[in-house]
């Protein structure tokens, strides 16, 4: 169908949801975030101590866990239904931290710098149970295919879910009969398969990732340019996290998983998870008694699949994600292409999150046809060619089959949402989205106002990478350690989840019936 095709579909969804009788339909909906930060000791080097106590269990404490290694710390939002509420709650997780840190730092930036060796990395502990053992066997497997070094990548993750109303009114615009669980899956498959294809410009907008510390080169047969003292860049890069550099890996390059319905999305991971990769197989599973990974499979597990944006539901207790997703559908989104914003000292904003939320909502009502192999190549390559030359003049971009330049399409897709954000501001007098949303289209006019041309010009007085990622580092930390007054009662409420959250892993460990074998297979069992 054609680009005007599309846009009279969306325009018509657009028109009947602002004549919906439901002036704030659009507001309410429930937004997260999940924030990856390494701990290093000042001089910059990785933090090799544990998971600090004072945080509470990893494995059980929802607001402060870790993630792939014990130094690689990640904060963790509720939902809120007001972004304001989501930073405010952000914030006092991230000034909690830093009052327990001692002289560590959060690392700023989501590329890691100054790591020698990949054995270097700790793995992330979770205790004895069943489950913690799993969890770090899991990262180890990880570690054996990919290297660990591309799993100490920090990012921030977005999750975002419509507002409950919504959907009734949504489905009236769409002349559907039904507006239940059915009707909101197949809605949010409409949603991912678009986001694949416009999603480059999340790249484009808040990339932030343009060069690398060479360290994290070493021994991978990538060429960048060399920006000197230690820093390797790609001149127009906007995100290396998110390109072959970062998690574009070629371990995965032959997996396709649709998202063309929620049956096939959960049957393409099912069948990757299923399936045995010699190369895995080499590598072996239980090696003079040691686990080295959970499974010589494509996938060991669903998590392992590197996607810009997931469709999830929270998981009962020892229910795979797949199987989430088949018993009620989907339930809300995780954006997952954010990369750590250095200018941010939480790693994120306002005027992001509220783009981001009016990008979801563009996402979801522009039309959405089924995408065929050709065309997921094709947008496989805008993602990849954005991520590595985002910023280049003049820069054309893979559109149905033409060539596209990059700024008329993105000014196409920024002027589309002008109607949404009026919908998600009404009642409010400063505008907030439509703020928001004339911010990214100044980026749009000017490739210097994006974060990695902002990056760059940082470094142009000749600073490394490395150094101006421990600058900010500590100006991070600074910030949260001087505001005043710290919320205490928060501060309370973070202390006593971490407290329960080591009795909730003693309580599971001494739960654990059979053997770990016994519960990796009814673990796995369909």
């Amino acid at each position: 169908m054609s680009s005007t095709g599309i846009d009279r579909v969306f325009e018509r969804r657009l028109s009947a949801l602002v004549n919906a009788g439901e002036p704030q339909i659009l507001q309410g909906g429930r937004k997260g975030v999940e924030k990856e930060s390494l701990r290093v000791l000042p001089h910059g080097r990785l933090a090799l101590t544990p998971h600090p106590p004072l945080f509470g269990s990893a494995l059980t404490n929802e607001h402060i866990t870790t993630d792939y290694s014990e130094a690689l710390i990640e904060l963790v939002t509720p939902p809120f239904t007001h972004s304001w509420e989501l930073l405010q709650y952000l914030l006092d997780l991230h000034q909690f931290v830093y009052r327990h840190l001692g002289d560590e730092l959060l690392w700023a930036t989501s590329m890691p710098c100054a790591i020698e060796r990949d054995e270097d990395i700790p793995l992330a502990q979770y205790g004895s149970s069943h489950i913690g053992r799993m969890k770090t066997v899991y990262r180890n497997g990880l570690g054996l295919r990919y290297g660990r070094m591309m799993q100490a990548i920090s990012g921030v993750h977005f999750n975002y879910s419509f507002p409950l109303p919504f959907w009734e009114a949504y489905g009236a615009a769409r002349g559907a009969r039904e507006h239940g669980a059915q009707f909101i899956s197949a809605c949010y498959f409409d949603l991912l398969r678009n986001y694949r294809r416009h999603g480059w410009r999340v790249l484009y907008l808040f990339g932030v990732s343009p060069v690398v510390c060479k360290s994290f080169l070493r021994g991978r047969e990538l060429q960048l340019a060399d920006f000197g003292s230690g820093t390797s860049f790609e001149p127009y890069a906007t995100s290396l996290r998110m390109s072959d550099v970062g998690y574009r890996n070629r371990n995965q390059a032959g997996l396709a998983v649709s998202v063309n319905s929620l049956e096939e999305y959960v049957r393409d991971l099912q069948r990757a998870i299923s399936t045995p990769h010699p190369p895995y197989q080499a590598l072996g599973v239980k090696v003079n008694g040691e686990y080295r990974q959970l499974n010589a499979n494509i996938l060991q597990l669903e998590n392992e699949y590197y996607s810009f944006i997931r469709p999830k539901r929270v998981a009962r207790s020892g229910e795979r994600p797949t199987k989430a997703l088949r018993r009620a559908g989907v339930e809300y989104v995780e954006v997952r292409a954010l990369d750590v914003s250095a200018f941010d000292p939480v790693g994120v904003n306002q005027n992001k999150l509220r783009f981001l939320e009016a990008f979801l909502a563009l996402c979801l009502m522009k039309d959405s046809a089924p995408i065929g192999d050709s065309e997921q190549a094709a947008l496989d390559e805008n993602h990849l060619t954005v991520a590595r030359r985002g910023r280049e003049p003049g820069l054309a971009l893979s559109r149905e089959g033409d060539s596209v330049p990059l700024r008329e399409w993105a000014r196409e897709l920024l002027d589309s949402m002008a109607g949404i954000c009026e919908i998600l501001d009404r009642g409010d007098a400063t505008r907030p989205y439509s703020q928001a949303l004339a911010a990214q289209v100044a980026k749009v006019e000017d490739v210097a106002l994006t974060p990695a041309a902002r990056l760059m010009a940082e470094l142009a007085g000749g600073e490394s990478f490395f150094d101006l990622a421990l600058r900010m580092s500590a100006a991070h930390k600074a910030y949260f350690l001087d505001l005043y007054p710290p919320n205490d009662e928060r501060s309370r409420e973070f202390a006593q989840e971490a407290r329960e959250s080591v009795v909730a892993q003693r309580s599971i460990e001494a739960s654990d019936r059979g053997t770990f074998e016994e519960y990796l297979s009814r673990y796995f069992a369909d």
